[in-house]
């Protein structure tokens, strides 16, 4: 369970790279009515969404050559640059070394060794989202990868990481991850890591992270985003055990999945 008692290694930002501010503002206000807050003339476009006043995600213009819309996972580090040694040792690769956020905290970015994108924030004035675990806020975070055993070792060597696999099925497992004083009771679990299937590979899909947000109603959510202009990669489906679950891709480009229930609301 993610809560905002950010401990090292656990989910604490989470922000959306897009080539329209404007569109992207548009698009989620209309599916989770979130507000839209600038972090000033100095923040070049970065800003905040909202929900009842209180940040549940941000956003900001594509800064990377070439790069494409994406939702980015951030996670506590308490050390940039000790993150950054732990992902070098580790065989991932650095795409921006830790860099001052004026007083608000420290971020590095960074690539796995199979090419998902990450972040770590180390936190100054702000700690990190200040809503989660509630309707139309992050509730859970995922990694599809094409190499599942490799990517939990790696994150393991980072942060720390716990896994616990849960057969799904055939050949899939799914990974459950938790780092060491995450959560909430017995609740430690923050994410999953997921083995691409080979359709999905033969599909185009390549290794990223994505956020789930918790909603009330699954299909209402799903029929609001594609009628707004997002596009179906997994339709409204029962997941026994964990809720009812939708995957799309936001009008530019940027995949999200949707959840009713376990692990979130009931």
């Amino acid at each position: 369970m993610l809560t905002t008692n950010f401990v090292p290694g656990t989910p604490n930002w989470l922000d959306l790279g897009t080539p329209d501010i404007d569109a992207a503002v548009s698009f989620y206000s209309a599916v989770f009515g979130w507000s839209f807050q600038s972090a000033g003339p100095d923040a070049g476009g970065y800003g905040f969404f909202q929900l009842g006043g209180k940040t549940v995600a941000a956003i900001g213009p594509l800064t990377e050559e070439g790069a494409g819309s994406a939702w980015t996972v951030y996670f506590q580090t308490p050390d940039a640059d000790a993150t950054v040694k732990a992902v070098e040792q580790a065989g991932g690769a650095v795409r921006v070394p830790p860099m001052e956020v004026f007083t608000a905290g420290r971020l590095a970015a960074f690539t796995d060794p199979a090419g998902a994108d990450f972040a770590v924030w180390q936190p100054g004035d702000v700690q990190g989202l200040e809503r989660v675990m509630e309707p139309n806020t992050l509730c859970w975070t995922e990694l599809y990868t094409t190499d599942a055993a490799a990517a939990k070792d790696f994150y393991r060597s980072v942060f720390s990481w716990d896994h616990q696999d849960m057969p799904m099925g055939g050949d899939l497992i799914y990974s459950v991850v938790s780092a060491p004083g995450g959560g909430q009771g017995d609740d430690t679990g923050q994410g999953g890591i997921m083995q691409l299937p080979e359709e999905n590979l033969k599909a185009g899909s390549t290794p990223e992270w994505h956020p789930y947000f918790g909603v009330t109603d699954c299909d209402a959510t799903f029929a609001a985003a594609t009628g707004q202009g997002a596009t179906v990669l997994i339709p409204p489906t029962d997941a026994p055990g964990v809720g009812r679950l939708a995957v799309v891709r936001d009008p530019a480009g940027a995949p999200f999945a949707l959840i009713k229930g376990d692990p979130t609301m009931t």
